[in-house]
Order: C-alpha cells, then structure tokens, then sequence
C-alpha cells in the first residue's frame, strides 16, 4: 500500500465522475446548492477515544459546550394552543417549551424560583393553564410571571419581578423550535448560516411528524450521529462487503455550524469491473426498497434509471399521501441529502428519505446515549395534517423494525447499532489510543471534534 506525501494530503477523490457531475446528467435539474463544494482539509491527526470513554470530556462539554449552543427542542406543532408545552432536557439542564397565552413560544429553566425543584418531569409534554411549583404551590402563569407565593408575608424580600420564571433564548426555523440556555448567545439566524438558503425550497416548515421514535444507544452520543456522517461504511456494512457496492458522495463543510453529504442512488459506480448498463442499475433499484410490485420496468432508450426511478416514487408516494410530487427533481426524490447542525441535529430534506435525526447524551455515562428519528412528510395543501405521534421508546435491545414506517430502514438501522456497539467495546481495547480518519469522507466527523473541541478547549 502506497502513501500519499503530505503534500497531498486532503487531495484525494474516489475515481470517476463527482456528484455534481452526476446529477447534472439527471432530466431535472437539481437545486442550486446542490451544485454547490466546499471543503477545506483540517488535518490528519487521530481523534483520541478519550473523546468518547472519558467522564471528564463528558463534563466538560456539559459545563462547556451544551449550555451554548442553539438546539432543536421540538416541533412548532407540538405547541399548537395556549398551555400546550414540551420539556427539551438535555444533560442535567432542563428547558419548558410553551405557547403563551398571547401564542408567542417560550422557553423557562424547569425550575421554581423557589427551592429550584423541577416544575415538570423528564421528557413530558401536554398542556395547562399555569404551571405550579409540586412541592410548595408557588403559582407561574404561562408567560413566567409569579402569580401566587403561598404564605407570602413570609416572603417580604419576593415579587413577581424578582421571581418570574428564568427564560432560555428561543427562536425559529423551518417549523423546529431551537433554544439555547446561554443568555448571551448570538442568534439563531447566524448560527444556522447556509441552511436556509439551501433548504429553503424543500419547505421543511411544511411538513408534519408522521413517524418519531426514540432509541437509546450503546454508544457516545458523538460516535452515534458520525455513524451517519459518511457512506464510506456502506459497502461493507449494509452491503455484505459486496465489491464496488459504495455510492457517489459529496461531503461539504459550510462554515462553523454545517456540514453535508449527499450521495447518489442509482448512478452507475465507476469502479466496477464492467459498467452495468440502464436496466442493470433499475433491476437494483427495483429491489431495493421492496414496497414496489410487480416485473421491473425497461428503460426506454435515453432514459437513465435514475429518473425512471424518480418518477416511480413520485407517482407511488403522490398516490399514497393525495398529492403532486412530480414537480422534485430526480436528485431530490431520490438521492440521499443530509444536511447537519452542529451539535445533534440532521435534517435529510429528500422526498423518499425525508428523516430528522437528533442526539443527546445520556447524563449519566458517556457509553450511553438516545437517539430521536423523526419521519416528515409534505402536508397536504387542503388537508389538516395528524397530531404529531407519541414517540415509540426502544431500549438498545429493541429492533427498529418494531417501527413498521421505517420499511426496509428498520434492518439498516439494526446493522448501524451493531456496528455502536462494537465501537464502544473497541474504544477501550484499541492500543492505538485514537481513531484514524479519511481526510475526505470522513471529513465531516473531523469537523465535529474541531468544534466541540472550540468549545470545551475555552477558559
């Protein structure tokens, strides 16, 4: 095996055409970011397993780096009335997401100003009028404000000023409600740098819960979202180490907050011995997924089986949910686009693969973490969409494929969670003390560490 000078280094690409090349071959254009590289090699070090096993890295980020940055506390259709409210915890820290009297969206510490006991449990939701105090009474309304201290001659040195609910910055994007518990934090919109503009047109703010589950992990919660930041482990596992099985991927880094990777589905793969032909590539494609019937289609001739195959999904899927999907490029039906936000939150804007992941560690033991997948389909422009679902709980044992929505994915998923797992035992065996990683494809996991890193690394 032959290696690179450091001159070289972060130069390489895997051979043949790039992404961009691809789908520029595609009878519907793509959207313009799509088009769009931006990468920038940030070095070759190894990233220490101590980023992963250590219960002090794991304090550090939660006194560092969690109570600074802006997260993604729940959806806007969780708090559709006046009362209605959602508890976002993360780490130690505990926020309650609400819609005011007025409809305006806030978020409290959930905390009395009192003795500081939690006003609603872990994990809750529902809706109320006030909220109360469980151990002495003391009396909020929904806008934070004191409105009743029992025994209040006994509290000469109390207002409802001085004592109103603490509020956490809270703001919008795209139907998702972020908050961030660091007073002095910037704003939303600079955090989120490129997103809009590159996700502007799939109107995500549009879209409903059909599908969320939650699982917990046997992994760090860094390890647990790189397991989806490069394709780069397809071939060998969703594949069965089948040769010349990995798609054609892009990976990009747009400033401090976002990276990218979109990779093809149903483009030829260069390194095959022998490039498949039209009909090759759709016979693939018809088994992929499983839900299609029927004898696999023939390509008509200047036809690729890409768009063939778009226009498939789009027709099955405008069956199934009652409207027009025909107006998606082939890339966006198809392809597999995910878009990340630095720390936890994956956006993937596709039409068949339309996920939203977020991660959080588990507070308790840096091994541990939980996962909350989301499936969003486009609302129908004349119906009212579902009540967003309880989320199903899956413990590390549990199998995706109990969530009968997620398909085929539900055996991906399981093959992942192997795959965390037997990271979390190597982490503490491996004698080389650190993982190695692609200057490429594995860019994306770099630039998490990098900034984590700014964050916990600060005085």
């Amino acid at each position: 095996m032959s290696h690179k000078s450091s001159a070289d280094a972060g130069k390489a690409r895997a051979p043949g055409p790039t992404y961009q090349e691809v789908v520029l071959n595609d009878a519907s254009p793509p959207p313009a970011p799509f088009l769009e590289y931006s990468y920038e090699f940030t070095g070759d070090q190894d990233i220490p397993y101590s980023n992963y096993t250590s219960a002090d890295f794991a304090t550090a980020e939660f006194q560092k780096m969690w109570p600074k940055v802006w997260q993604m506390a729940c959806r806007e259709e969780h708090i559709p009335e006046a009362g209605d409210y959602q508890v976002y915890d993360i780490g130690h820290l505990s926020a309650i997401v609400t819609r005011t009297s007025s409809g305006e969206i806030k978020a409290f510490f959930n905390a009395c100003m009192h003795r500081g006991t939690a006003l609603k449990p872990p994990a809750s939701s529902g809706a109320c009028n006030e909220f109360r105090c469980p151990f002495h009474g003391w009396r909020y309304s929904l806008e934070g404000e004191l409105i009743e201290l029992p025994e209040a001659w006994d509290f000469p040195h109390v207002d409802s000023d001085s004592h109103r609910l603490r509020e956490l910055q809270v703001d919008t994007w795209a139907g998702f409600i972020f908050i961030n518990f660091d007073s002095n934090a910037g704003s939303l919109k600079e955090y989120l740098g490129v997103l809009p503009a590159h996700l502007d047109e799939f109107g995500i703010d549009d879209r409903y819960i059909e599908t969320h589950l939650c699982k917990r992990l046997p992994v760090n919660w860094k390890a647990a979202e790189e397991a989806f930041m490069e394709a780069y482990h397809v071939k060998e596992t969703h594949a069965g180490g089948r040769e010349f099985s990995e798609p054609i991927t892009t990976y990009d880094v747009f400033g401090d907050n976002v990276n990218r990777f979109i990779h093809t589905v149903g483009a030829a793969n260069p390194r095959m011995p022998k490039p498949p032909t039209q009909q090759d590539l759709m016979q693939q494609l018809w088994g992929r997924r499983g839900p299609i019937e029927g004898e696999c289609p023939r390509v008509p001739e200047g036809q690729t089986a890409r768009d063939l195959y778009a226009s498939i999904i789009q027709a099955q899927l405008g069956e199934k949910y009652d409207q027009d999907f025909s107006d998606y490029s082939t890339a966006q039906t198809l392809d597999s686009i995910e878009y990340f936000l630095f720390p936890n939150l994956f956006i993937f804007p596709g039409l068949s693969l339309p996920m939203v992941y977020r991660f959080r560690p588990d507070p308790e033991n840096p091994d541990f973490s939980y996962f909350d997948l989301y499936f969003m389909r486009p609302k129908h422009p004349d119906k009212a969409p579902p009540d967003p679902p309880e989320p199903l709980q899956l413990d590390i044992q549990d199998s995706y494929t109990q969530a009968v929505d997620l398909g085929f994915l539900g055996a991906v998923y399981d093959q992942d969670t192997d795959n965390m797992a037997a990271q979390t035992r190597g982490f503490k065996t491996c004698a080389k003390g650190g993982q190695t990683l692609g200057n490429y494809q594995e860019v994306r996991v770099r630039h998490v560490h990098k900034r984590v890193g700014d964050y916990v690394n600060r005085e």
